[in-house]
C-alpha cells in the first residue's frame, strides 16, 4: 500500500540550498504567482479567544496593492525581489547526485513541498512580501515567475522574529513591532529589545481585570467590536514606561537589573496599576473618553503624567491598603490646575484640546505639573527682606 506521503500532491521545484551554520538552511527557488498564494498563507496578527497572540502581519495596505499589481499588469516587467516564506516541516529536499550537485556555497536539488487537501492548512506562510503577494494574486499575470527565499520551520516564534529582523529597516506600524516583542524569546538588536519589557507591561495593564487600563489600550491585534472601548494608543503607555524603566531618575527604573538584564515584572506592574487606579479616581471626569475629548488619556496626557509619576511613586509603599489613597494625596497638588476636558492651561497659554501628542507640548506639560507638584511639597519659606 503507498504510503500517505505518496498520496498526497507534490510541488516540486528545482532549488539551491544554502546552509549558514544553523539548523535552518535556506531555499532559493522560483513559483508562479498562482503557486505562491497555493502553498502560502499570510498569517494576521490577532488573539484568540483565550487572548493568545497569534500572527504576526500587519494589516493589507489596499493602496499599496493596487499600486503593485498595476505595475505588474503593464510591460517590461522586472520583478526582483524575492518573498521570504517560512515552509512547514513536511517540506523535504532531495540534493542531486553527481558532481553538479554543489554551486559554489549553495547545493542543488529538488525542493518537494506538500500541497493542501481540499480546505486543508497550506504548508507555508509568507515572512515578508505580503503585499506583493497579494497584488501577484490581482494581477493578469498569474504564471509570473517569482523568486523565492525559504526555511523551514513550524516554530511559529521563529516566523515573528525573522519577521521582526526583515522588517525593523522598514515602515512598519510601530504598534505591530510592539505587540510582536513580548513573544519574541530570541536575541534582538538592542533598540528593540529595550522596548520587550514596556510591552510586556502594556499587555499586563491592558489584559488584567483590576488594572485602571483594562481593555482601554488599543493595538494592533484589538478586535474591531473592542476598538470603541479601546481608547489610548499602545505606543502612548509603552513610552511611557519604557522612559520610566531605562531613565536612573524613573521610579521604575530600580525593578531592572542592568547587570543581568532581569526585570520584575510583576512589581512594575503595581506600581503602575497602583499610581494610574489613582489618577482614575482623581479625574473621574476625564477617564474613559477618547483623546479628542480628554487629553489625559491623549498620547501627551499619557506621557506627562508619566514624569510626574516618576516623582511621586518612590514615595509610596506599594502593597498597602491605602497605597492609591496616598497617591490620591500626592495627586491633589496638581489637581486644580488641569483642564483635561475644557478650559485654558494658564501657565501654557493653550485650550485643552490645542495640546498635541509632539516633543515641544509634552516637555512643556510635564514641566508645568512636576513643577507644581515639587512647589506644593516645599515647605512654607519664612519671609525675607529684600535687599
Amino acid at each position: 500500500m503507498a504510503s500517505l506521503r505518496n498520496r498526497r500532491k507534490l510541488l516540486k521545484r528545482s532549488a539551491v540550498r544554502l546552509d549558514q551554520g544553523g539548523v535552518h538552511p535556506i531555499y532559493q527557488f522560483s513559483l508562479r504567482g498562482d503557486e505562491l498564494l497555493e502553498i502560502a498563507d499570510i498569517s494576521r496578527i490577532d488573539r484568540s479567544s483565550s487572548n493568545h497572540l497569534s500572527g504576526y502581519q500587519r494589516p493589507a495596505v489596499r493602496q499599496h496593492i493596487r499600486e503593485i499589481a498595476e505595475y505588474l499588469d503593464g510591460a517590461d516587467v522586472i520583478f526582483p525581489n524575492s518573498i521570504i516564506v517560512a515552509l512547514a516541516s513536511s517540506t523535504k529536499f532531495k540534493m542531486c547526485r553527481g558532481p553538479k550537485s554543489n554551486d559554489g556555497p549553495g547545493v542543488n536539488g529538488t525542493l518537494e513541498i506538500e500541497l493542501p487537501s481540499g480546505n486543508g492548512r497550506k504548508p507555508g506562510w509568507i515572512v515578508d512580501g505580503q503585499q506583493r503577494a497579494l497584488a501577484i494574486a490581482l494581477s493578469n499575470k498569474p504564471d509570473l515567475p517569482i523568486p523565492v527565499n525559504a526555511f523551514v520551520t513550524d516554530d511559529l516564534e521563529i516566523q515573528r522574529d525573522q519577521f521582526l529582523r526583515v522588517n525593523s529597516a522598514k515602515p512598519l506600524p510601530r504598534g505591530l513591532v510592539t505587540e510582536l516583542l513580548p513573544d519574541v524569546s530570541t536575541m534582538l538588536p538592542q533598540r528593540l529589545a529595550a522596548r520587550r519589557v514596556p510591552s510586556l507591561i502594556c499587555t499586563m495593564l491592558n489584559d488584567e481585570q483590576e488594572s485602571p487600563f483594562y481593555m482601554l489600550i488599543r493595538r494592533p491585534s484589538t478586535a474591531a467590536t473592542s476598538k470603541k472601548m479601546a481608547l489610548i494608543a499602545d505606543n502612548s503607555i509603552v513610552n511611557m514606561l519604557h522612559e520610566s524603566i531605562g531613565s536612573p531618575t524613573g521610579c521604575l527604573f530600580p525593578y531592572r537589573n542592568i547587570a543581568t538584564g532581569e526585570t520584575d515584572c510583576a512589581a512594575i506592574y503595581e506600581v503602575v496599576a497602583t499610581y494610574w487606579a489613582a489618577v482614575k479616581l482623581m479625574f473621574p471626569e476625564a477617564w474613559g473618553l477618547p483623546p479628542t475629548k480628554s487629553r489625559l488619556l491623549h498620547g501627551v496626557g499619557v506621557r506627562a503624567m508619566g514624569r510626574l509619576m516618576d516623582k511621586i511613586m518612590p514615595m509610596i509603599p506599594i502593597g498597602r491598603h491605602n497605597s492609591i489613597r496616598r497617591v490620591q494625596g500626592e495627586l491633589e497638588a496638581v489637581a486644580s490646575i488641569c483642564k483635561w476636558t475644557t478650559g485654558t492651561w494658564d501657565d501654557l497659554n493653550l485650550e485643552w484640546n490645542e495640546l498635541q501628542n509632539v516633543p515641544r507640548h509634552i516637555h512643556a506639560l510635564s514641566n508645568l505639573l512636576i513643577r507644581h507638584y515639587v512647589q506644593a511639597r516645599m515647605p512654607k519659606a519664612r519671609p525675607t527682606s529684600m535687599c
